[in-house]
């Protein structure tokens, strides 16, 4: 059995959960938004109290595949409409600096023109700095795509390692030319 699958979910107080087992949705709702997730059919998933669990009906290997998966997005739903998800984003090279400009972004990133990045629905950026972005929404998906999106418009290069970066992200350094 899988250890990820059969792992119950508390649901904290002030979420309320609702599961459609005739379509196979599950809506969380709480005081950060609403999410809804629309789930394999085969899997059983079931309220009792405060505690949701996912079982799956036989041990196939898509079933199995299915069951940590459909667990997992449904833990990441609550956490997500209780906490929320943030990534933050580190801009370094000479010249490079970002902007709020209204709900958007404006990246210099070396480019002969600035790059504008809108918000997607439910992201919201922050700019503490010139140097830093944190973006933060209750999707956990939409909040890792749009980082990797702005990431995009400038990876960071392996000689000097300017360009916009994750958090923590440690850039692989190769050695530059070498002279006579």
């Amino acid at each position: 059995m899988s250890r990820i699958g059969r792992a119950p979910i508390t649901v904290p107080a002030g979420v309320d959960v609702n599961i459609d087992k005739a379509n196979s949705v599950i809506t969380v709702k709480g005081p950060k938004g609403t999410l809804s997730l629309n789930y394999h059919n085969r899997m059983v998933v079931a309220l009792d109290g405060a505690t949701l669990t996912v079982a799956r009906p036989s041990d196939e290997k898509e079933d199995r595949a299915l069951h940590g998966l459909t667990r997992t997005l449904i833990n990441n739903m609550v956490v997500g409409v209780t906490a929320g998800y943030s990534k933050k984003l580190e801009i370094s090279g000479v010249g490079y600096r970002v902007a709020m400009q209204g709900k958007s972004l404006n990246l210099t990133l070396g480019y002969s023109h600035p790059v504008v990045v809108d918000a997607p629905a439910g992201i919201t950026f922050e700019v503490p700095d010139a140097n830093t972005i944190i973006i933060k929404g209750i999707d956990k998906q939409l909040v890792g795509e749009t980082a990797a999106f702005i990431r995009s418009k400038r990876a960071p290069e392996p000689y000097k390692g300017k360009g916009i970066k994750y958090e923590g992200e440690k850039i692989r350094r190769k050695a530059g030319k070498t002279g006579k």
